[in-house]
C-alpha cells in the first residue's frame, strides 16, 4: 500500500509540496519526504502566561542587540545573513517620561516565574514571600519603597520597561528589594497615594514588516534538544551541506532551539517544509499570533 492510497491530510500537504518541487526538484524532494517522516519529540511552544514576571515568556527582547556570536552553525555568512534578519523582528522605543505614577508598575523584572506565580502585587504583597514586608503607615511606606528607591525622596529618575508579549504591564526594572517594592506599590494603590517619578520607559514590540520579512526569508522551527543527536535528522541537515542557523533564544531547561533555514535554498527550503510536517512548531507563526493578540 503506497502513502497516498488512503490520502491523509500530512500526505496531501506532502504531495502537493512534492508537485510543486517538480521533476527537476529531485534532491529536494527526496529531502522532503525523509524530513517529513522524522520522529523527533517536537512540543508546542508554551504560552505566555499573565504574571508579574518580566522573565515569564520568550526573552525576544534579546533580538534587538543581538550579538553577532549568539548564532550557531558552520558558516558565519549564514549565520550573518540570519542575524540580518532577526534583528528587525522586535523594535524598540525609549522615552523620557516627565512624571510617571509608580501605581501604574505591576512587574518586575528580576524575580522567577516559578518561584512567584503570580498576577498582581497584591496577590505577590499577600504571600509569604512578603511576608516580612510590613507596611502599615506613611512612615512604613517610605522606609519600604526606599529600600528598592534609595533616592525616592529626592525624586531620582527610575527604569521602567513594557513589552508588547506581555500585554500593557509596565515592569520596574530594578535589581534589588522588588518585594518591598511591590509591597510600597499596592499600598499605595490601596491607601490612594500619589505617588510619582521621572521614568525612562523602554517599549519592545513585535514588528509586522519584521515578521513578514523573516517568514519570507526563512523557515524557523522549534526543535528538540534531541533533533541534534538524531542520527536520521543531522544526516539531512549536514549531509547535503545545507545552509543554516541555530538560535538558543529560551532560558528554560530542556527548551527548543530555533533553526533557521534560508527558502532561498531549495534543499534547506524542503528541509523546513518537510519538519513541519512532521510537527515542528513554526515560531513565526507563534510570533505572528502573540503580535496580533497584542494589537487586539
Amino acid at each position: 500500500m503506497s502513502l497516498f492510497d488512503h490520502p491523509s491530510p500530512l500526505s496531501s500537504c506532502l504531495a502537493a509540496l512534492i508537485q510543486r518541487l517538480g521533476p527537476s526538484g529531485r534532491a529536494s524532494r527526496l529531502i522532503l519526504e525523509r524530513a517529513s517522516r522524522l520522529q523527533l519529540p517536537f512540543h508546542a511552544l508554551p504560552a505566555t502566561r499573565d504574571s508579574i514576571c518580566w522573565l515569564e515568556g520568550p526573552p525576544l527582547q534579546r533580538l534587538v542587540e543581538l550579538p553577532r556570536g549568539a548564532l550557531s552553525g558552520p558558516v558565519q555568512e549564514d549565520k550573518a545573513q540570519a542575524r540580518a534578519i532577526l534583528i528587525h523582528v522586535v523594535e524598540l522605543q525609549q522615552q523620557r517620561l516627565e512624571s510617571f505614577d509608580l501605581r501604574l508598575i505591576d512587574g518586575l523584572s528580576n524575580c522567577d516565574p516559578e518561584q512567584t506565580p503570580f498576577t498582581s502585587f497584591e496577590d505577590y504583597a499577600a504571600s509569604a514571600a512578603c511576608q516580612r514586608i510590613r507596611i502599615i503607615s506613611y512612615k512604613d511606606f517610605v522606609r519600604a519603597i526606599s529600600q528598592a528607591l534609595p533616592r525616592f525622596l529626592a525624586g531620582e529618575c527610575i527604569s521602567l520597561r513594557q513589552a508588547s508579549w506581555h500585554g500593557d504591564r509596565v515592569f520596574w526594572a530594578g535589581e534589588q528589594h522588588s518585594e518591598a517594592f511591590a509591597c510600597a506599590v499596592a499600598y499605595a494603590r490601596r491607601r490612594e497615594l500619589e505617588i510619582a517619578l521621572p521614568a525612562e520607559l523602554s517599549s519592545y514590540r513585535l514588528s509586522n514588516s519584521g515578521l513578514t520579512q523573516l517568514q519570507q526569508r526563512y523557515h524557523v522551527l522549534a526543535m528538540p534538544g534531541a533533533a541534534w543527536s538524531d542520527p536520521a535528522f543531522m544526516s539531512l541537515l549536514l549531509d547535503n551541506g545545507l545552509p543554516y542557523a541555530r538560535l538558543s533564544l529560551l532560558r528554560t531547561a530542556g527548551a527548543p532551539e530555533f533553526l533557521l533555514l534560508p527558502k532561498h535554498s531549495a534543499e534547506a527550503s524542503a528541509l523546513g517544509e518537510g519538519l513541519r510536517l512532521a510537527g515542528a512548531p513554526d515560531v513565526v507563526r507563534h510570533l505572528q499570533g502573540l503580535a496580533a493578540r497584542s494589537a487586539a
